[in-house]
């Protein structure tokens, strides 16, 4: 993903010295394994991509969602 995509996800002045932090969204929380996810089940179809939408899971369950 590119730093700009990325940077979209982040509220402005986010970063190390913000005191006040607002949680993290699950349409931006791991974006490696949503990449990978989406683009297989465009090109596989969902019944080939058990394997990355169970990484992805795994992923947003170490955030703290609940899935």
């Amino acid at each position: 993903m590119s730093s700009v995509a990325a940077a979209s996800c982040e509220a402005p002045g986010a970063g190390p010295a913000r005191a006040e932090q607002k949680p993290l969204k699950p349409c931006c929380a791991c974006p490696e394994t949503k990449k990978a996810r989406d683009v297989c089940i465009i090109e596989k179809g969902e019944e080939n991509c058990g394997h990355l939408i169970e990484a992805h899971k795994e992923c947003m369950r170490a955030l703290g969602f609940k899935i």
